[in-house]
């Protein structure tokens, strides 16, 4: 495993200032988001020579492209946003191969209406399940017919907010196209942190042959996703990371929820927890 950063922790007037903000702290794998080249992170339309403006700045300073971000809200209460999310998920698929990206990320989604991160109780509803499964099949589809690999994260408060319903989410789905981004402080309920370890080792057991993409942040509480910086926090990184390790992980782990003041620390925090600085390194 090697470290990488989300590339919006550098947000700069022009793509090349970010990504030279990330060469120097030493890093050299990023989650992208179209945002970091002035667009909104799912455009309605990407030309071709943009996309391959920022594939070819990022291989200009050596620079891995893990994932971009495709988040939208996969089950919206209203429809016409659940389909506008769809049409946009399409452009950035067709613009992947340009902009020299594999994954694709997402978001299960909330029925709430206006934050996508915020728990709805409807999202234990079957109607919720029913409108994920039939979101998560187009994505797939158009996965396929652009041989890219889509990646979601089970988050405590999206309708897939545990491992069990992320490893019913791809043995619904069926497709080698969908898989996992695993971050660990996403998976504390309320009362669930003095059961870390059970939490953890049922996670990993559950979805460590599916993970493409590891995340690294903390919590300070259980009941909502983390919000700390990697070390900061109270997740158990030496037990994350020894099953990342065991479930023969071999990738980044996405440094986010940081400050840029907070990045050299958290490099100096994984690195002591024996992750490599680069996936040269790492070899």
């Amino acid at each position: 495993m090697w470290i990488g950063i989300f590339a919006k922790t550098f947000m700069r007037p022009t793509l090349a200032e970010t990504l030279d903000a990330v060469i120097g702290h030493g890093i050299h794998s990023i989650q992208f988001n179209l945002a970091c080249a002035g667009l909104p992170s799912l455009p309605d339309r990407i030309e071709r020579s943009t996309a391959r403006s920022i594939r070819e700045a990022s291989a200009a300073r050596n620079i891995d492209m893990a994932a971009v971000s495709g988040t939208f809200n996969m089950i919206h209460p209203d429809p016409e946003q659940r389909r506008a999310g769809v049409r946009r998920l399409r452009v950035l698929a067709e613009a992947s191969h340009d902009l020299g990206v594999e994954v694709i990320t997402l978001s299960t989604g909330t029925r709430d209406p206006n934050n996508m991160w915020r728990r709805h109780p409807d999202n234990d509803a079957p109607e919720a399940w029913r409108d994920l499964v039939a979101m998560m099949r187009e994505a797939v589809q158009i996965a396929e017919e652009h041989a890219i690999t889509l990646a979601f994260e089970p988050e405590v408060n999206n309708v897939v907010n545990t491992a069990a319903k992320a490893r019913r989410l791809l043995d619904e789905i069926g497709s080698p196209r969908l898989k996992v981004v695993m971050d660990g402080a996403n998976l504390f309920h309320s009362g669930d942190l003095p059961r870390m370890r059970e939490v953890l080792e049922e996670a990993f057991d559950l979805l460590g042959k599916d993970i493409v993409l590891a995340h690294a942040k903390d919590l300070s509480r259980d009941g909502d996703a983390g919000h700390e910086a990697a070390g900061t926090g109270l997740l158990d990184y030496d037990l994350y990371l020894s099953l990342l390790r065991r479930a023969e992980y071999r990738g980044p782990i996405i440094l986010h929820s940081l400050s840029e003041e907070q990045v050299d620390s958290c490099i100096e925090f994984l690195r002591g927890k024996g992750v490599a600085l680069t996936a040269m390194e790492a070899r």
